[in-house]
């Protein structure tokens, strides 16, 4: 990442916590995120139980819970690599384990061997379609539900072809080809 880039991730991240924090679908469910690097390696978020947010029974609504962690991966995915790729969540999963009470807590982290392991799988033109997996945990460490997130990761083309997105239905857009007429 050159100096330049790495200056205006610097000022991003730091404007895009609060932000966030602002975000009406945060804002009204609790969320909060508590930290975001600098460099966009890693994140960690806040969900505190309020009658906003609480199920019938008292609990952290699974809405929330996945909410939380909904656009984490793709968001230090897309500013780690930069504009050259393009990156769209696919699929999200989650597992409930345990009640969720009181202050819950997920954390990110992207390592540079993952990235690398992206890169690598992009470099010829084609698309990674990589899982990513974090934890939900309460204030005591008790897991509370786990997540998977699937991208769609793909490096730009810069020969003047539109790129398809994850859901194009197009199999010639979707095999790189324009369609000719």
């Amino acid at each position: 990442m050159s100096a330049s880039c790495y200056v205006t991730s610097i000022d991003v991240a730091a404007r895009t916590t609060p932000a966030m924090n602002w975000w009406p679908p945060y804002l009204f469910a609790g969320v909060r995120v508590v930290h975001l690097a600098e460099d966009w390696s890693s994140a960690r978020v806040r969900l505190r139980l309020h009658r906003f947010n609480s199920n019938y029974v008292g609990t952290h609504f699974g809405g929330s819970l996945f909410s939380m962690s909904d656009p984490f991966w793709m968001l230090l995915v897309m500013r780690r690599l930069g504009r050259d790729y393009t990156v769209w969540d696919k699929t999200g999963e989650i597992d409930f384990v345990s009640p969720g009470r009181g202050d819950v807590f997920a954390d990110f982290e992207l390592t540079e061997e993952r990235l690398e392991e992206i890169r690598e799988a992009t470099a010829d033109g084609g698309k990674a379609l990589p899982w990513f997996e974090n934890e939900v945990v309460a204030a005591d460490g008790t897991v509370v539900a786990r997540v998977r997130k699937q991208l769609y990761v793909r490096r730009k083309q810069h020969d003047g072809q539109r790129e398809p997105g994850p859901a194009s239905t197009d199999p010639a857009a979707a095999a790189g080809h324009q369609a000719k007429g």
